[in-house]
């Protein structure tokens, strides 16, 4: 049996592919509504009550999304209190309804097909992402719901081209 390659994703990453599955890069999509330019810029944008300010956010990417709270009290709130925002309504980190918003959010960074083609191209690597914290009280997506996801998408997209009949990790 073959051993299977690890790809580790991360932004600076030296596989192009690794690189570019990093949430910080920009492969735009839209939920509800709302543009976004990067999966980060989403994810941070969670930490603002403010919808101007979360709008604003939702159109950054890489280190300038990743920056947007760092230091301010956005990032110690919810942390204390357990509630991130979508769309001036609170939803609880630890809750159904958060791993849901997550799940949509990445079903419409599927629709990007320069996404899609990047994810496809991994289909005989186990991903990882060493960076990733473990614990969801310290971050808003956690290693485990990252890699969860990409894989989620990859079997997607395999039963969404049935003309190839590879066995994913």
């Amino acid at each position: 049996m073959a051993r299977q390659s690890v790809l580790d994703i991360l932004s600076t990453a030296d596989d192009p592919r690794a690189a570019a599955l990093s949430n910080f890069s920009p492969f735009p999509f839209t939920l509800d509504g709302v543009a976004c330019a990067s999966m980060e810029g989403f994810l941070q944008s969670l930490k603002t009550k403010d919808r101007e300010t979360q709008l604003a956010v939702c159109q950054k990417s890489g280190k300038a999304a990743k920056k947007t709270f760092e230091g301010k009290r956005e990032n110690r709130r919810w942390r204390l209190t357990g509630f991130l925002w979508w769309k001036g309504k609170g939803v609880f980190r630890y809750g159904r309804a958060y791993q849901s918003l997550l799940t949509r959010a990445y079903d419409a960074l599927y629709e990007n097909p320069d996404f899609r083609k990047v994810l496809a191209e991994t289909y005989a690597c186990r991903l990882k992402h060493s960076l990733g914290k473990k614990h969801k009280w310290q971050t808003v997506l956690t290693e485990k719901e990252f890699i969860a996801q990409l894989d989620r998408l990859r079997k997607r997209y395999f039963t969404d081209n049935p003309r190839f009949r590879i066995r994913l990790p």
